[in-house]
């Protein structure tokens, strides 16, 4: 069956009238540019060679077979349509169900079975050369190519493309290679004097570094280079603490019913206003200012603190933020810094008091256990605070100090005990006299250093008890004047607000021509 439909396409007129069609050439597009290479040839399939070669060019060969079985049989017709009829209504056997009950079957066979076959592939295509599937594509469009149909638009896109590519690098490498060239001020070499100018690889590799750090620390170093100001140390308190904001102060969580809350660390009101009389308090976070700046508005209204320093005043680097001291414009041997992660005091360890992190517990003291330490530092007038912090490293600030003061607390009472031995009729002024210690009064009427001793006060106990009555002053102020202090802060608040916009509408006015001429 197959041989004599194979036939009637092997005889030379289908033949030739094959080639004919074959030779007509294709009409382009005016959309794609035509190809510039040489159409191939039309080439006959092998089957259809070896066929024709087969037959005698003189006589063509019969278009049927000489015996014809079919022919010969002696079957009725109407038989063969009654047969064929009842196999139409014939019921085909059902095929079993799958079963469910073992969940539905997988039909990713069926569709990677699908997806391998090739739409439009048939196996009996007598009239393409399998030869060129590969060079031709099969959209319908005819035998060109698959490059000749990119649009001379789609070529001069990838050229241009190319050539910005191009000068982009070159340009890249001339500026790398200009950032390495000699110093040109005496400021440049004076700012970096480990780098001298030469034409060495070396440093002329150093000098490209330098001068690219130069740029980039706009980015990375503080905004200025004193976050504050110059004042006379005899008009302000000799220490500085700086403090941290998240984590220590205040502890921020978000959730679902409540969304975003802050809440205020225990004691933090007691702790700042104290320590006010001892310190000049910064505040020193990480925090944007955008975001900071409204919770210290919260947690500080009477402006305790007296410097807030936000993200802007930090250092980045290594993909962290970090509080460099030496930024701060203060003697470093009288700067503390109280943060809840190391990474911060990277620069200046020697200067910092890491704490645990407070997570919300309202019961918490760590902070306000810091105070009599920190108290005992300022008031007994310490030199350096580096070597101070540097004994309690490794333990807990508020227990080993604790123990401390109890141990100095016992040798003091020793000691006053064995002088009121060897002069009982002195009595213990004797010992205040013997550490030259005059017994006079205060101008504000508190008691002399010399009366205390010899009340069995400790030096260190009558520091506190000075502290505590001012202290006490400071909070019978805000309980008097407080309301009256956040109203004349308001209203200069209000006052600079309107100024500025007075400004902002004379400037945008200016612009169109209405201002003041």
């Amino acid at each position: 069956m197959l041989s004599r439909a194979v036939l009637p396409l092997t005889r030379s007129s289908v033949l030739t009238s094959t080639i004919r069609v074959s030779a007509v050439s294709v009409p382009k597009s005016r959309w794609y540019a035509k190809s510039t290479k040489p159409k191939a040839p039309y080439k006959l399939p092998e089957s259809v060679k070896s066929s024709q070669s087969e037959q005698p060019s003189s006589t063509p060969k019969p278009e049927y077979s000489a015996e014809q079985t079919e022919f010969d049989t002696n079957a009725d017709p109407a038989g063969n349509a009654a047969s064929e009829a009842s196999k139409a209504t014939e019921p085909k056997p059902h095929q079993p169900l799958p079963d469910l009950t073992q969940g539905i079957p997988s039909t990713l066979a069926a569709e990677l079975e699908d997806r391998t076959k090739k739409p439009g592939q048939t196996s009996l295509n007598l009239t393409e050369d399998p030869s060129r599937s590969e060079d031709y594509t099969d959209d319908g469009r005819g035998d060109i190519p698959k490059d000749g149909y990119v649009s001379s638009l789609d070529r001069r896109r990838a050229r241009m493309a190319n050539l910005m590519y191009a000068f982009f690098l070159l340009a890249g490498a001339g500026g790398v290679a200009y950032l390495g060239r000699n110093w040109e001020t005496e400021e440049e070499a004076k700012a970096h004097p480990d780098i001298p100018s030469g034409w060495s690889f070396s440093l002329w590799y150093n000098r490209m570094k330098a001068r690219l750090s130069d740029i980039t620390s706009y980015y990375k170093d503080p905004a200025f280079p004193k976050l504050l100001p110059d004042e006379d140390p005899n008009l302000r308190q000799p220490y500085t603490l700086v403090l941290s904001l998240e984590d220590l102060l205040v502890h921020s969580e978000w959730s679902r019913e409540h969304g975003w809350r802050v809440a205020k660390r225990p004691g933090v009101d007691y702790f700042l206003r104290y320590l006010n009389q001892y310190y000049e308090l910064v505040l020193f976070t990480s925090v944007p200012s955008m975001m900071a700046d409204q919770v210290l508005r919260k947690l500080d209204p009477y402006r305790i603190i007296r410097w807030p320093l936000f993200r802007e005043a930090t250092r980045y680097k290594d993909g962290e933020y970090i509080k460099d001291l030496s930024y701060l414009n203060r003697d470093l041997s009288k700067v503390i810094l109280i943060d809840t992660k190391e990474e911060h005091a990277r620069l200046q360890p020697e200067n910092a008091i890491i704490l645990d992190k407070w997570l919300g517990d309202p019961k918490d003291k760590n902070l306000v256990a810091l105070i009599p330490f920190l108290e005992y530092i300022a008031g007994m007038g310490i030199e350096d605070v580096r070597p101070v912090l540097k004994s309690f490293e490794g333990t807990s600030i508020p227990v080993e100090f604790a123990k401390r003061e109890k141990i100095m607390r016992e040798r003091f009472e020793k000691e006053m005990e064995e002088e009121q031995k060897k002069r009982p009729k002195r009595g213990v002024g004797s010992l205040a006299s013997a550490l030259g210690l005059k017994s006079t009064r205060t101008l504000d009427g508190e008691q002399s250093p010399s009366e205390g001793l010899a009340q069995g006060k400790m030096l260190w106990d009558q520091i506190r008890e000075r502290g505590q009555k001012n202290y006490e002053m400071i909070e019978k102020e805000i309980r008097e004047n407080g309301e009256k202090w956040l109203a004349e802060m308001a209203a200069e608040e209000e006052k600079a607000r309107q100024e500025q916009m007075k400004m902002m509408k004379g400037s945008f006015t200016s612009m169109f021509g209405a201002g003041k001429q």
